[in-house]
């Protein structure tokens, strides 16, 4: 079982950064959406957004987890089990039969960090539920296979709990996820749970699939906020959430990139540690007393070339965010966006001038 790695050098310390700073936006665009939209809108984006991911997701991982051969209960519970621990997520795993297979997420819940767990609704999680776990027998072409779920941390039970079962009959949709709260899953025994090689995940790829599978769900959540709530929603919802995690979290990843100091050349190298460990191409170089960024790619949004321009803007609310954390005084100018068909995004850091509005002559 894999567990939570500290960094052992600059580029891990880089990778976990990242990791670190897109798994609280994960959780706090679902915040925001359900305290600005409420649960009826979260409940949706949460549906949607799990069902694209079953569907990018699933069906691959069980190829590269090497488990499709397996019958679709256990093969359900299983990639639930490795991928989550790929993912430092907690999770067991509990084989009953070749038709029944249980997992349980224990809290600390992953996804909802810390004090976010009392924000979130049970309207949120059952949505979850519905776009991924009730998909896995329509995916896997079994109809008979559905998700029993049996307890729900948001309802002060003691984790996330259920199992894929293969019932005797097609399901219908709104069959494939059910609720059993009286049944109790069986106690958890690493040693019959199944493992990945540890020789095929050192800690650099372990670090690196950190970092992706943040990097993957910022572009996906806020694609699909855009998309559900249209361009001026989408933008505010991402673009609030990334800066008030951008605002909380800074002290985190600094601390883990081992950076001090408040000045403009300092945070100017944070930008550039953070653009390492989203693996992009970024330099900088003197402008007077202010600081010039560039960044040649970006690799979240490679295979969605031609977004729309909020997407940038509402990702530029995170480093906005960090920026304010950092340094109050200092501001971050937009000179370049590659979206707008220029050859890299250029930002320009320096220190915020007094206003001169209604000051006269």
């Amino acid at each position: 079982m894999f567990e939570k790695l500290e960094p052992t050098d600059d580029r891990t310390a880089e990778f976990r950064a990242v990791a670190d700073l897109y798994h609280g936006f994960f959780t706090g665009i679902m915040l925001t959406i359900v305290t600005r939209k409420g649960v009826e809108d979260a409940a949706e984006f949460t549906y949607r957004m799990f069902r694209t991911k079953h569907h990018e997701q699933f069906l691959p991982g069980l190829k590269k987890l090497g488990i499709d051969d397996l019958p679709p209960a256990v093969a359900s519970a299983q990639f639930h089990y490795l991928a989550n621990q790929i993912g430092e997520v907690g999770v067991e795993y509990m084989y009953e039969s070749d038709r029944k297979a249980w997992i349980r997420y224990p809290p600390p819940r992953y996804a909802w960090d810390d004090a976010a767990i009392a924000g979130i609704p049970t309207a949120v999680n059952r949505a979850m539920l519905r776009g991924w776990h009730g998909n896995n027998g329509i995916s896997l072409g079994n109809p008979r296979l559905g998700f029993v779920c049996t307890k729900m941390t948001m309802d002060g039970q003691s984790g996330l709990e259920g199992y894929w079962r293969e019932f005797d009959h097609d399901l219908d949709p709104e069959d494939r996820v059910r609720y059993a709260r009286s049944e109790e899953g069986p106690e958890f025994d690493p040693d019959a749970a199944p493992t990945l090689p540890s020789q095929d995940w050192p800690e650099e790829r372990q670090q690196k699939a950190l970092r992706n599978f943040g990097m993957d769900w910022w572009r996906s959540m806020t694609l699909q906020a855009i998309e559900l709530f249209g361009p001026l929603d989408g933008r505010y919802l991402s673009g609030l959430s990334g800066t008030l995690i951008g605002l909380h979290y800074y002290e985190r990843t600094t601390r883990t990139l081992g950076i001090s100091g408040n000045d403009a050349d300092t945070f100017a190298q944070y930008m550039l540690r953070m653009a390492r460990g989203q693996g992009e191409d970024a330099s900088m170089e003197k402008d007077g007393d202010a600081v010039i960024i560039r960044q040649s790619d970006w690799r979240m949004m490679q295979e969605h070339p031609d977004p729309h321009p909020v997407v940038f803007e509402a990702w530029n609310g995170l480093w906005e965010g960090l920026l304010s954390s950092h340094n109050p005084r200092l501001r971050l100018d937009v000179l370049k966006r590659m979206d707008l068909g220029d050859d890299c995004f250029e930002w320009r850091i320096s220190r915020r001038r007094p206003s001169t509005i209604g000051r006269g002559k």
